[in-house]
């Protein structure tokens, strides 16, 4: 009975060894190429399936996922004979598992090596400038030539990038001298081009600041002529209407006199013969009033000479002398004239 357990227990091993040979479980998105004897046989697709334990034999499994390589950078001869150096990244997906994998011996490499050819063929024939301005052109002659040689390994190319181009240490720095010479040079225009605005509208303000000034300048003079041209019509009217005479002339040239001295400048009063005489005759009556006796008046000869009070004549340099005819020069009576040339009460 030992050796009989012993037999089942051999034979339950076998079994369980040719079932887990037997069943294959295949992921999504991968495949799986089975051989029998050495010759390829099939292709398995994701799920289950079955193959012959020892007689078939998982060769290679596949990621039929898009992929991503990067290489690293290749130095490339443009064609005014600089060396860049060039980054590029391949986007690349398996169509094909069996082509994959009986077609070429390592796709990776195959794919990189290609890369590299085709890019010295593409930017061998561009300036440096055009290089660097030129991606969307390079890429797509990339892809062009990458998806025609790789469409029989089982391969197709979905994208080609260039990540950076690297031009030589002395083509960099005349680069940036020329930028900075470029940014130096728009800094200079635009700041020109704000200090010309400025001067534009600040010499349109100081316009239209002079033109609103000198209305409104001309507006106020014309208001002020209208309201002395006003005063004057109704201070002439009102004299009119009262019937001025030569006592209330007097009257109001007194009211005056006081603003008339506040004046610094006020130092000569001048007194028409016409209003002196007036005077004289109003303060008389005023006096008569007030019942005190009065000084008449000297009365004004037409052929006097004498100037008005106050003023200086060409003689002796006395202001209150009075020119008699034949060129002396007489002193009036102190007591018959008051403050410049003024009759007193």
């Amino acid at each position: 009975m030992t050796g009989g357990l012993i037999a089942a227990v051999v034979l339950a091993f076998v079994a369980l060894i040719f079932v887990v040979r037997t069943i294959k479980i295949v992921p999504q998105a991968r495949a799986m190429v089975v051989e029998r004897l050495g010759r390829y046989n099939r292709t398995l697709v994701p799920g289950l399936a079955l193959v012959l334990p020892f007689i078939d034999r998982i060769r290679e499994r596949i990621d039929l996922r898009e992929q991503v390589v990067a290489f690293p950078p290749q130095p490339v001869i443009t064609e005014d004979n600089l060396v860049v150096g060039i980054d590029t990244v391949l986007y690349f997906q398996v169509t094909d598992p069996r082509a994959a994998t009986y077609e070429i011996a390592n796709f990776i490499q195959a794919i990189e090596q290609l890369t590299v050819t085709t890019l010295r063929n593409v930017i061998g024939g561009l300036h440096l400038e055009a290089a660097l301005t030129s991606r969307d052109q390079i890429n797509t002659a990339l892809r062009g030539v990458l998806d025609e040689a790789t469409g029989k390994w089982g391969i197709r190319v979905n994208r080609v990038e260039i990540k950076a181009i690297e031009p030589p240490r002395s083509v960099q720095e005349a680069m940036e001298k020329q930028m900075r010479a470029e940014r130096d040079r728009r800094a200079a225009i635009l700041g020109a081009e704000g200090i010309r605005q400025s001067e534009i509208l600040r010499a349109e303000g100081e316009k239209q600041a002079a033109i609103l000034r000198a209305e409104g300048d001309q507006q106020a003079q014309i208001l002020r002529a209208d309201g002395e041209a006003k005063a004057i019509a109704t201070v002439f009217a009102a004299i009119h209407a009262g019937d001025a005479d030569q006592k209330l002339l007097a009257y109001k040239y007194l009211q005056t006199l006081p603003e008339i001295a506040q004046g610094q400048a006020s130092k000569l009063w001048i007194v028409p013969s016409e209003l002196t005489t007036a005077l004289g005759n109003g303060l008389g009556e005023l006096n008569g009033l007030l019942g005190r006796p009065s000084a008449a008046a000297p009365p004004a000869s037409p052929a006097s000479t004498r100037p008005p009070a106050g003023l200086p004549s060409a003689g002796d340099g006395d202001p209150d002398a009075t020119p008699r005819p034949g060129g002396r020069l007489a002193k009036p009576p102190a007591s018959a004239s008051g403050p410049e040339g003024l009759p007193t009460p």
